[in-house]
């Protein structure tokens, strides 16, 4: 469906803009208020409205034929879209629960503005239509997200984590900017298919190799991928756990999003396979990210940490998505299996995430024995959790099941039946240290006293919307994966 005028199609980002531009405005009109309800209200009606957009454009079949701007800078096609109502779906979520967390907080105005702009960047790598804006898009993503993580300035664990991730990322933008040179000198642009015609035959193999592999790194630093993966559990621990939703779920599908426009169209397989076999080099990331993620999450005694790690595991399972393209097989269905995958993802990541801020909210500790028996206090939000934990682990109460099983699906396609292999192996292993959580919350006797006091409106809410999603997804998951699959196949 085709679109008038061609700016249009950007609407998504141009909303969420709006949005921070609205919460600048009314921050500089009354720069001392803690009218927490007022800003979170702004951000989330404008992480909503961006989200509907998003949806509504990805059903109307907007961006078939794409939809180029700026000569090619911007493409918004399907994937663009599919990818936007991700990070759009999360940022509502986050925002919402945020409406509780911050309680007492200063600086509430600036936190919505930063949320709101991280959104916006990972809207534009979605869309990005050459290595340029895609850089330019990562950090307006990144820098807001380094603020974001030390947020709280009187927690020494935040100020920490903050850090340490800002100085992580500034290495890994500056592996990524070069890797970007190194491409464009053997290349001759930065767009991205031009990209592809320019690296075919041209004799440069050493030099492309290394761009291209310092490229990935730039992407596995994103991902929380092996061995860029050192930031997450020390950002997702010190972060405020909304926000450690927002990055973990939103952030990562973003850095997805840009790797698979700029993997598949900029450096596809059978033009650069002599030079040096990318696909491989993906298959060892996944395979060691899935399991250095869950061997390292089955050692933890930390819920919030555990989750950390367990992110870096879900990352080897999308990274299929690119290490399954051998060139054999149904490659739509092995893309659009990765974009599913961080669909239902985002839902019951961003759960299970903003359970832990839930509990923080009760003054619960972060301990798995510090959960202990909270079901008879808060049953429905445990209900919550068992959902999101159980769908992450692969088990048929969520999307998560159907969307591990279009992984498997993709990877005997591809004839890379070790990988499908390795993923039942890894999401088996997971659902030992997700199961402790249940356990602990439903089985165990409480240590001491678990009072819960009050249930917060906004966080509370947002834990249910999840869950519901999440389970939704599963009967739901056909009509996206229809979008999936099709967006996938158009990249080919």
């Amino acid at each position: 469906m085709a679109i008038t005028p061609d700016w249009a199609a950007v609407a998504p980002t141009l909303v969420l803009g709006v949005t921070a531009l609205a919460l600048f405005v009314f921050d500089s009109i009354d720069p001392d208020s803690s009218n927490n309800p007022v800003l979170a209200g702004i951000a989330f009606v404008g992480a909503l409205a961006s989200m509907a957009v998003s949806g509504v454009y990805l059903a109307a079949g907007v961006g078939s034929p794409p939809v180029e701007l700026y000569g090619g800078q911007l493409v918004v096609d399907g994937m663009a879209l599919f990818f936007q109502f991700i990070f759009t779906s999360v940022t509502a979520l986050v925002c919402l629960a945020s409406l509780d967390y911050l309680e007492d907080l200063d600086y509430q105005a600036e936190y919505y503005m930063l949320v709101v702009l991280a959104a916006t960047g990972m809207t534009l790598m979605a869309a990005a239509g050459s290595l340029a804006v895609g850089f330019v898009a990562l950090e307006l993503a990144s820098l807001p997200s380094y603020a974001l993580v030390a947020f709280l300035k009187k927690n020494r664990g935040s100020v920490e984590a903050g850090l340490k991730y800002f100085l992580i990322g500034a290495l890994s933008s500056s592996v990524f900017a070069y890797g970007i040179s190194l491409v464009y000198g053997v290349s001759g642009s930065l767009l991205l298919d031009q990209v592809a015609a320019g690296v075919a035959d041209t004799g440069l193999g050493g030099i492309l190799g290394v761009g291209v592999l310092m490229v990935l790194g730039g992407f596995a630093f994103k991902t929380a991928s092996v061995p860029f993966h050192f930031w997450a559990p020390e950002a997702y621990e010190g972060a405020p756990a909304p926000i450690s939703a927002f990055l973990s779920s939103a952030s990562k599908a973003a850095g997805f999003a840009l790797a698979f426009r700029v993997m598949v169209v900029a450096f596809p397989i059978q033009e650069v396979y002599l030079d040096i076999n990318w696909v491989l080099a993906v298959q060892v990331l996944a395979l060691v990210t899935m399991t250095l993620g869950n061997f390292a999450a089955a050692t933890q005694e930390n819920v919030k940490r555990m989750l950390a790690y367990s992110s870096v595991g879900q990352a080897g399972y999308v990274l299929i998505g690119l290490a399954a393209l051998t060139g054999t097989g149904n490659q739509g269905l092995v893309l659009g299996a990765g974009m599913l995958h961080l669909l239902v993802y985002g839902f019951m990541n961003t759960g299970a995430f903003l359970f832990v801020a839930l509990a923080e909210y009760w003054g619960v500790g972060r301990t798995f024995q510090d959960y202990n028996g909270l079901a008879k206090q808060a049953p429905v939000a445990c209900v919550a959790m068992t959902v999101f934990l159980f769908s992450l682990a692969g088990l048929p109460v969520g999307g998560g099941f159907l969307s591990k099983y279009f992984l498997l699906m993709g990877t005997v396609s591809a004839g890379v039946v070790w990988l499908g292999a390795a993923l039942a192996i890894n999401s088996a292993l997971s659902l030992f240290y997700y199961s402790r959580v249940v356990k602990a919350m439903w089985i165990e006797e409480p240590d001491g006293d678990v009072s819960v006091n009050g249930y917060p409106t906004g966080l509370y809410a947002a834990v249910v919307a999840a869950a519901v999603v999440t389970v939704a997804l599963l009967p739901a998951l056909g009509f996206f994966s229809g979008q999936a699959f099709d967006a996938a196949a158009a990249m080919f």
